[in-house]
């Protein structure tokens, strides 16, 4: 945003006078012989004092300055936008990295549960096996249950550690543990509003930005035909000039310069053309972009409404699964006490469960990432409020201000 400001600065300065100054100190000796040809009467060696102040001025009279000025003052709102764009991306990224610790967080403690329970089946089994009232294949097949589940375990502490590190460095901090919330089963998910109006995309950085870079190409196109007339610039110019420090400031060793220079092309084997052309061509290029921009945005905003809505959809039957398993579980743990059962429903059981815990984990990870995209999608969310400041989009110089205020200048 600094470059495109200062590149602002640059293309509308133009506009007005350019005054400067130079100063020359000159001490010279000629050879005694061009001396006496030249001047007799010259003072050899001689001094030459001149401090001047100079003035030039091109007069836009075909609006080349302004629409350069015009296409610089495009790209730095799109600076801005490209700078909204970022902290979108990052935003979305630290909620979803956020989601994805917390679902490990529960997937951990389902799994320490899981263990648990098994680790109690273990010890069972193990005391009946002593008694002679089961085998040695069903010890073997709970510790392998047991040590599978434990196995997972370090598993799943490796990626939470990774996860964390992850978002400590997407907020600007160096690898650290992460404070949690409230747990990931309490977390709430906002409603979508269902009759949000398309206009809402226009606060997507990314066309608003695309909307500059078009009205900077269309500028562009009036700066390159204006070199097909005339351009006029006056200079001037004002001093003293003396061979003598002494009678530098006096009237006698004043001047002054004006002039007026009328410039235009006659024949530049295609030149001008070439830019005409090429500019127009920039054009059709930003407008396709523009264009793709839109699409792509209503493809996501769609891709995103899916997702959230099937992952919810999703979500309801894996919880009543999870829910029927438990209850699966209870009761055949009952029947095989009571001897009506195998230990071998008690085990499908418990993994199923397992199982199934572990993929409503997963779907609610995949409503709340879903949901990030529609966040994301939607440029900041579905509130008319978090698109661009419209005085930004008016006012360049605001943009300028807003750009020093992000880089603390």
């Amino acid at each position: 945003m600094e470059e495109a400001a200062g590149i602002l600065l640059t293309r509308g300065a133009p506009l007005y006078p350019q005054i400067g100054y130079n100063a020359l100190g000159q001490r010279e000796r000629l050879s005694d012989e061009l001396a006496g040809a030249t001047a007799p009467i010259s003072p050899n060696p001689q001094s030459l004092y001149e401090p001047v102040f100079t003035a030039s001025w091109e007069i836009d009279l075909w609006g080349r300055i302004r629409r350069q000025q015009q296409a610089a003052e495009a790209n730095l709102v799109g600076a801005e936008e490209a700078r909204r764009g970022v902290i979108l991306t990052l935003a979305s990224a630290v909620a979803t990295t956020y989601f994805k610790l917390r679902a490990l967080d529960a997937q951990l403690a389902v799994s320490r549960n899981t263990l648990a329970n098994y680790g109690k089946l273990k010890k069972l089994f193990s005391e009946r096996f002593k008694y002679g009232q089961v085998s040695e294949v069903v010890v073997a097949q709970i510790t392998a249950q047991y040590e599978n589940v434990a196995a997972s375990i370090p598993l799943i502490e490796e990626e939470i550690a990774k996860t964390e590190n992850a978002l400590s460095i997407l907020v600007g901090d160096y690898p650290h543990a992460i404070n949690r919330g409230v747990p990931f089963a309490s977390i709430r998910l906002p409603k979508v509003p269902s009759d949000l109006p398309s206009d809402m995309l226009r606060q997507r950085p990314d066309i608003a930005q695309a909307e500059q870079e078009l009205i900077a190409a269309n500028a562009r196109i009036g700066a390159a035909m204006a070199q097909y007339y005339p351009q006029l610039s006056l200079t001037g110019s004002l001093g003293y000039a003396s061979g003598a420090l002494t009678n530098l400031l006096t009237g006698p060793a004043g001047l002054w310069a004006i002039a007026g220079t009328l410039a235009g092309p006659i024949f530049d084997a295609g030149a001008i053309k070439g830019q005409v052309q090429a500019t127009e061509a920039q054009k059709q290029a930003a407008l396709a972009n523009y264009v793709k921009t839109i699409h792509v945005a209503f493809q996501d905003v769609s891709d995103g409404l899916v997702g959230y809505q099937k992952s919810l959809e999703s979500l309801a039957a894996r919880n009543r699964a999870v829910k029927a398993l438990q209850t699966t579980v209870r009761l055949s743990f009952l029947k095989f006490e009571e001897g009506q059962e195998s230990y071998t429903t008690v085990l499908t059981a418990e993994n199923d469960l397992y199982s199934a815990q572990l993929e409503a984990i997963n779907t609610r990870f995949r409503a709340f990432s879903s949901l990030v995209d529609v966040y994301k999608a939607m440029g900041g969310g579905w509130s008319l409020n978090v698109g661009p400041d419209p005085s930004i989009a008016a006012s360049p110089e605001q943009a300028r201000q807003s750009a020093q205020q992000a880089t603390g200048g």
